[in-house]
């Protein structure tokens, strides 16, 4: 009787979940509807943009995300250069490590750390201050005044997100780059002139074109979904850290699988193929 219970427990539970999941798209897509018709409309009268605002986001996500952000790619470019030489120098393929960690950093590692990184501090922050303003009311004044919510509280974050993520991502690669390079000059007395020869041959730009695609496609996966959350915040302070959490997790996730596709999608159009 135990048995049957927990049976029916279980699929209702693994019901409930994927309903939640159908709900939680069918929002999203509703959500990323409104505001790409409401960038749209921004990007056609660039008057009515909140410029300030925008400068505002653009310094929070960029210029004060760089040094964390550079930091830990380089400390991403040592630990891998580090381990990867290990396992080289036994075989005699030390000439190969300006290779694996170009391509790693370049088209995987670089814009996905960065993404995590934004998620962190940025989205986190994004989903709080709306869910905040819910909290307060202050969302429901400004609908009530007749103001677009999407206008004053989307639209500039996506805007400041796409323009700082790929030159977070840029300079990203180019710190974790620099991390294999410390590792190859130190460790496999690899001249410094050869490893950075060796890096221009086996990372071409389109690498780099690839690295800066996901950054902008990681941007709006992560200004919507913690904008979004924001909004479906509940209006007391649990909602808020409620929607915080669940804004950094589900982001996380998303980016992954964007990631996973994009890396399919890169491969067959630079290869031909896959794998």
């Amino acid at each position: 009787m135990n048995g049957g219970s927990c049976c029916v427990r279980l699929i209702c539970e693994i019901g409930e979940a994927t309903a939640s999941v159908f709900r939680d798209a069918l929002k999203l897509i509703a959500f990323t509807g409104e505001t790409i018709s409401e960038l749209f409309h921004a990007l056609r009268n660039p008057l009515r943009i909140r410029w300030k605002e925008t400068l505002y986001y653009m310094n929070m996500c960029g210029a004060n995300a760089l040094p964390i952000s550079s930091l830990i790619c380089l400390l991403m470019g040592l630990i891998l250069g580090y381990q990867s030489a290990v396992q080289m120098h036994k075989y005699g393929a030390d000439a190969f490590l300006p290779a694996l960690v170009g391509c790693s950093i370049v088209r995987e590692l670089g814009p996905l750390m960065i993404a995590v990184i934004a998620t962190g501090r940025a989205g986190s922050a994004f989903a709080a201050e709306i869910a905040t303003m819910k909290a307060t009311e202050e969302i429901n004044a400004m609908q009530t005044m007749g103001f677009s919510p999407w206008r004053f509280l989307v639209i500039p974050k996506l805007l400041a997100m796409m323009c700082m993520m790929p030159l977070l991502t840029f300079f990203g690669d180019i710190f974790g780059i620099a991390g294999g390079m410390i590792v190859g000059t130190f460790e496999l007395d690899i001249p410094i002139h050869t490893y950075y020869t060796q890096t221009v041959y086996w990372v071409p730009p389109r690498f780099f074109v690839e690295s800066l695609t996901k950054s902008i496609v990681f941007a709006v996966i992560i200004t919507g979904i913690c904008c979004l959350r924001g909004f479906e915040a509940g209006e007391d302070s649990l909602g808020v850290g409620r929607a915080t959490t669940s804004s950094v997790v589900t982001s996380i996730i998303v980016i992954i699988v964007a990631d996973t596709l994009m890396a399919r999608m890169f491969n067959m159009i630079f290869y031909g193929s896959a794998v």
